[in-house]
């Protein structure tokens, strides 16, 4: 039987990955909280070098069930990561047991570094490597279209099995303006996304709550989940936003709440991810979620 993901305990969640994850988010029944990050910012290390904690760190401590790591190639070379306060790592399953939470890539079909492209040869070096979900997305300005998501989600199912969690679609424009449709979104799932990605409400010109539940069910009923994201800066807004987004997103039916990375460098306010768990899944599962942080234990380490 799946078990919820806001019921899984510290190494289980590091050990979450595939489909089994997809399946988790869909089973806690709109509760899951994501937090995208810059993979080589840690915004508590002013000085480089010195001591404090990855972005990585600071929103698992403030209730993120799943963190996704964005511009990858600024930190991962094709064989190792290099992360500010958490050292050289060689594979994503030792990452996600050190912060006791399954940890996602983003990758794009558009103009971006070669390694951060969505071709199958490097996401298979990534799940390989133990990455727990990939997300088919753009950033600002790379010209992302729905079409180019739908072909290269195509070609990574194909190159990479049925198993494999892959999450597709924009959070805003990406330099590519073009209508948010329910048909767009379910040609992602016809393409093979186990996960389809879409701007909450309130957070893109257009996108209604009306227009967003009809996607959202649309997705479900062809076998999807749906992770609403915040992508435009406001994972920096005051905290006063947060129940209007949260609750209307709640409303609409979404399977998880993504936060983006643009506040403080390289990711969300962390006071307003924390307001808006609490108001998807209140004070229970928020602090249970939180109290699971803190460091675990890596390869070769003396216990």
């Amino acid at each position: 039987m799946t078990q919820r993901i806001l019921d899984l305990h510290r190494e289980q969640l590091a050990a979450l990955r595939g489909r089994e994850l997809t399946a988790s988010v869909a089973a806690a029944e709109g509760r899951t909280m994501i937090a995208e990050v810059f993979a080589e910012r840690a915004a508590m290390i002013p000085d480089p070098g010195g001591r404090g904690i990855h972005n990585m760190e600071l929103v698992s401590a403030f209730g993120a069930d799943i963190v996704v790591l964005n511009l990858i190639e600024r930190a991962w070379d094709g064989e190792k990561l290099e992360l500010p306060g958490l050292g050289t790592f060689t594979s994503f399953t030792d990452l996600a047991a050190y912060i006791g939470r399954p940890v996602g890539i983003n990758l794009e079909p558009g103009d971006v570094p070669e390694i951060r492209r969505a071709k199958p040869e490097h996401a298979k070096r990534l799940i390989d490597m133990g990455a727990a979900m990939l997300c088919i997305t753009a950033n600002p300005g790379t010209g992302g279209s729905f079409d180019g998501m739908a072909r290269v989600t195509e070609e990574l199912r194909n190159g990479l099995g049925d198993d494999v969690a892959l999450w597709s679609g924009k959070m805003h424009h990406a330099g590519h303006p073009e209508r948010i449709t329910v048909g767009r979104l379910t040609a992602l799932v016809d393409a093979g996304a186990d996960g389809v990605v879409m701007p909450l409400p309130g957070t893109m010109p257009g996108v209604t709550k009306e227009l967003a539940a009809e996607a959202v069910a649309a997705v479900q009923d062809a076998g999807a989940i749906v992770m609403g994201a915040i992508g435009t800066s406001q994972e920096g807004s005051h905290a006063d936003v947060v129940p209007q987004l949260a609750l209307n997103a709640k409303e609409v039916g979404f399977d998880a709440h993504h936060f983006g990375d643009s506040y403080i460098p390289g990711m969300c306010d962390p006071e307003v991810f924390y307001a808006y768990s609490v108001a998807i899944r209140g004070r229970r599962h928020t602090w249970n979620r939180m109290g699971l942080s803190g460091r675990g234990y890596r390869s070769g380490d003396a216990r």
